[in-house]
């Protein structure tokens, strides 16, 4: 089984609302999540990836947020998704597959960034989903992937 996304954009609602939501369906065991809120003042001036060890200086003036990471933080914060002061949306666990093609192209990155790290290193610095596509871009320029991963943003206008 694998996570599973859910996309409804302004002209596919019948008041013209945008909507992102996924569901996490994949494995077979229970991973319990917990809501959060996160204040600017709680989150942290340096990342580094549990996952990874990949690490760098996050952004002055971090966005509040809500997430919704694993209730079991042993292997990362896994964020997943959440909404921001600005009311931008962002899911980032939909883990997917690629080729063989595709991979000598574009190949992972064993040190790079992945579904742990994407929620909290991008939401809170986004002023519009697409703000989440660019930033999220030069993240993944800058340090690649380690796995093939879907992810949306949505704001009051666009998915």
């Amino acid at each position: 089984m694998a996570c599973t996304t859910f996309l409804v954009g302004k002209k596919a609602s019948l008041d013209g609302t945008t909507l992102i939501a996924r569901n996490e369906d994949g494995g077979d065991k229970t991973n319990p999540q917990r809501f959060v809120v996160i204040n600017p003042e709680n989150q942290p001036k340096h990342y580094r990836s549990i996952a990874t060890a990949c690490e760098f200086d996050l952004p002055e003036n971090p966005l509040s947020y809500t997430s919704t990471p694993d209730a079991d933080s042993t292997y990362g914060i896994w964020a997943a998704a959440g909404i921001n002061s600005e009311n931008v949306a962002m899911t980032a666990t939909e883990t997917s597959t690629t080729n063989s093609r595709i991979l000598g192209l574009d190949p992972y990155v064993e040190t790079g960034l992945g579904e742990e790290d994407f929620t909290t290193i991008t939401l809170p610095y986004i002023q519009s989903a697409r703000e989440g596509v660019e930033r999220m871009g030069q993240l993944l320029e800058k340090y690649g992937t380690y796995e093939s991963n879907g992810m949306a943003f949505s704001d009051k206008d666009e998915i």
